[in-house]
Order: structure tokens, then sequence, then C-alpha cells
């Protein structure tokens, strides 16, 4: 039997951390670089800049990093020190390779900035969180500050790239110190873990995927097609993982569950994603990437029949069944349950008359004259025949109902929900009465969708979605677009701002 392969300690390395102006590559920019780099055990450069990212640094990233408008203002442009930037992460003539704490970020950050500037990078990636976790999987925190009060290590200058930086390196130098050598190379080496993707996808692909959330798609030309289709359309708390389980030899893919894996992963010939600050923005996403399209390999896609929910009369006697996308907003509190379609409504409630002796006749499911069937067998108290007072029934039947009653709006009105990442991106997702308007990374962004029309559908998808994320997170932090449109009659600087309990 051959021996194991023993791979070599990598020995040229360059640390890397970066401020951003937001967790999200597609939309916030680079304010600060710094950059360590380690040969052979000894540290040959140190580095940093800060970087006019060409917009506002929100207040709450000033906060956290110090780093302030004023003081990127007369800093290049990374357009003016890409590639200088570049020149310090890959040499002409060597390939150390890139480090840092969750690398995706910053390694993504760059790639986004560096393509911008039309300058190409690719590097092997090793991630120090991943590195912590092989090496101390018994350990529940692997961020940063834990890894440093872990191992002893100190920093000048806490969230800032150079100070980080300078940490990671740290960090690296103590393993090596304290670890044998194959130990620490086999969990390097693992924790860099090169991915294969099929030869028809671009070159690099696999190393511009982020770790965070998000939605994404997959386009490709199906068999015996050549026009480019919508394949897939997904979300993930982690895009890398998700996108690459779809190719895995394993069988993890959400594809393989619907069995097309294999002719899905032959099929694609493109991927798209945006990523997120967290689950609400990645399923808001992908909700939309859904709107009137029919990927060919997504599970139940809204192509059958329409949704319909029960709605009870006036005099709350019987119910009606109304397709559920048709409902305005404030019906919704004199409406039960969400079905595929009619059959399964009429269904569901003849299941509860018969569980709690209702009338079917009084509830509109039967037709005939005198009593109703259920009342000739002793399973119905006698509404239909003057036995039960009407009002009895009504009040029986909204009991028997009120676990499927459709949730009322939680808000006074237009609200803007704020989610955070992990890495401190945050984003306003703006609804109104279970729609959605759009999504918000900056006061002007917000300003503009509090206006904007919202569409005059209700999405039964988007008001699920939106009720399992509010019985999540019962503790919302919101702002009332409504009251601020009113008080301020036309003014957008100023939101009001609040927190709401709708457990």
């Amino acid at each position: 039997m051959d021996a194991p392969e023993v791979r070599a300690l990598p020995t040229d390395l360059v640390f890397v951390d970066l401020e951003t102006t937001g967790g999200n590559a597609a939309h916030h920019r680079i304010i600060e670089i710094g950059i360590v780099r380690l040969r052979d055990g000894v540290v040959s450069e140190q580095w940093s800049t800060l970087v006019n990212p060409e917009c506002v640094i929100p207040p709450y990233i000033e906060s956290f990093t110090g780093i302030s408008n004023r003081l990127v203002g007369n800093a290049p442009r990374f357009a003016e020190i890409g590639r200088m930037v570049l020149g310090k992460l890959k040499p002409a003539t060597a390939a150390p390779v890139f480090v840092a704490h969750n690398a995706r970020f910053d390694y993504g950050f760059l790639r986004a900035e560096f393509r911008r500037a039309d300058l190409a990078f690719c590097a092997p990636v090793l991630c120090t969180v991943k590195l912590s976790r092989r090496l101390f999987p018994k350990e529940l925190r692997h961020n940063l500050d834990a890894v440093m009060q872990r191992h002893g290590l100190t920093c000048s200058a806490r969230h800032r790239a150079l100070g980080d930086a300078q940490v990671i390196s740290d960090f690296w130098i103590t393993l090596c110190r304290e670890l044998p050598e194959h130990t620490l190379a086999a969990a390097a080496h693992g924790a860099m873990g090169a991915v294969k993707l099929p030869p028809h996808l671009a070159d690099g692909l696999a190393d511009e995927l982020p770790e965070g959330p998000g939605m994404y798609r997959f386009f490709g030309a199906p068999a015996e097609t050549e026009d480019e289709a919508l394949l897939y359309v997904g979300r993930a708390g982690s895009l890398r993982s998700a996108i690459l389980a779809h190719f895995a030899d394993d069988g993890a893919g959400r594809a393989a569950r619907a069995g097309g894996r294999a002719a899905l992963r032959d099929a694609v010939r493109r991927i798209e994603w945006e990523e997120t600050a967290g689950e609400l923005g990645a399923a808001l996403l992908e909700l939309e990437a859904l709107r009137g399209q029919t990927p060919l390999y997504n599970r139940s896609i809204r192509t059958a029949e329409r949704g319909v929910t029960l709605r009870l009369a006036e005099d709350s006697r019987a119910l009606a069944i109304i397709p559920v996308d048709e409902l305005e907003s404030l019906e919704l509190e004199e409406c039960f349950g969400m079905f595929h379609s009619p059959k399964d409504a009429r269904k569901a409630l003849g299941e509860i008359a018969r569980a709690r002796e209702l009338c079917l006749k009084v509830l509109g499911l039967e037709e005939s004259a005198g009593s109703c069937l259920a009342h000739q067998l002793g399973r119905c108290r006698g509404a239909c025949v003057g036995k039960e007072p009407i009002i009895l029934h009504a009040v029986r039947l909204r009991m028997a109902l009120v676990s499927l009653k459709l949730k009322a709006w939680p808000f006074p009105g237009r609200v803007a929900l704020r989610e955070r990442s992990g890495f401190g991106a945050e984003v306003l997702h703006v609804l109104d009465r279970w729609r959605y308007i759009g999504s918000a990374y900056s006061e002007e962004e917000l300003a503009s969708l509090a206006r904007r029309a919202g569409p005059k559908d209700f999405d039964p998808q988007l008001y699920k979605t939106l009720v399992r994320y509010f019985v999540k997170h019962p503790k919302l932090d919101w702002q009332d677009l409504e009251a601020q449109r009113r008080a301020c009659a036309g003014r957008a600087d100023s939101f009001d701002h609040r927190t709401l309990d709708v457990s």
C-alpha cells in the first residue's frame, strides 16, 4: 500500500486584513488594506494604506474602525494603487499563500476591486478560522478575539487593517512554534482544500465564491439546445458551500435530492450570485429571482394551481375559497390557511368540521334539503336544522380555525427592517403590508424606496417567508417610514427608528 502523501508546510505567506464600508463586495468598498509578508518564518514586509472608497463611510463603520470620511478624503483610490497591491500579494518571482481570518471575505473584496481596475488576481487561500477549527475542534469560538485570548496574543490596533494582519501573522508563528510541523501542515492543506469544478466552468470560479449568505443562479444550455436558460435558483447561509455542493461527488447537492443533479451539473455554464447581510435578504432575493421565472431544475416552482385561502363571511357563518393573490392586506385577518388548491382547502375544512362537529351545510360544503348528512349520522350538532344557534356555531367555527388564522401586518405601515451580518454589514429591507419594496444599502436608497410604489399582488410565498422570519427573530430592529413620511412632509434624511417584539 502506498504511503500517504506528505505535504510541506507553506513558508511564503501574505497575511491580509481589510476594513470596508460594509460586508457585500458587490455594493461596498475597501477603505484600508494591511499586509504582512512572512518568508521562512521571518517577517519580510509590513505595509498598509488607507483607500478612498469613492462613497460615504456609514457611521457604524466609522464607529467600529475609527476610519472617517475625512481620514480617507486624500487617500488614493484603489484603481491608483491596484498594481502595487497586486505586486505585494503576488510578486512576479513567487506565489505566496493568501492568509486571512474569514479569508473569503478579504479575498472576495480584493478580487472585486481588482476586477474594477481591470486586473486579474488569484492565489491559494488559507483561512485561519478554518485552520483554528481543524486544530482545536473542541473550542466553540474561533473569531479573532477568541483566538487572541486563547493563544495570549495582543494587538496594538484592533479593527485596523495592519493591526489585525499582524495578529493573524502572530497566530501562525505561534502555531509553528507550538505544534509539530506535520500536524500544522496537514491542517493547513486541509483548510486550503483545493476545489475541483467541471472544466466547462470559468477558471478561478471556486476562488471567488464567498462564504456568507446570499442568492445564486445557474445558467446554461440544457441537452439538445444551444440557447442559454435559467436552470436553477437557490439561497444559502453559505454561498460557497451550497454552490460547491451541487458539484460534489457525494450527492450532497440540493439538485441531487430532486433527481437531476448530474444533468444540472453538466448543463451549467455560468453562475451568478449576490451576497446578502443575512438569511432574510437571501430569501427575499430568491423570491424576486423566481418571480415570473420557471428554472428547469427547481422543485416546487409556482407553476401549479393558484394557491387559495378560506375567507370568513361577514356573518361568520360560511367560508369562501378565494385565490390568495387576489387578497388585499387588510383582508388577511378574516382569512384562514393557505392551500395549494381548492380541493386541498375543502379537504382540510371537511376534516376540521368532522373533528369539531361543525355543519358542512352551513359551511357551504354540502347542498341538501333538510339536515346535513353528518347530522343524520350524529356528527353535527344541528345548526342546519335549528338545534344549535347559528351564532354559537359561528363561535365554534372561529375557535376551530384559530390555528389557521393569517397574521395581520404587525407594523403601522411601510417599514424598513434592519439586517446585520457577522462582519458588520447592514442593509434595510423595505416592506409594506407583506409586500417587498426593495433593499437599501444607503440613506439615499432608503429615501427612494420610502416613496416607491409597491407591487399590487399579494405573494403567499413572501408572506410565509416573513412570518417564519418574525417567529424566528421576535425582536426586530425597524424604522417607521410611514410616520417619517407624514411627519417630515418630504424630508428624506431622518427616520423614526424603533424595535418591535413580535413574539
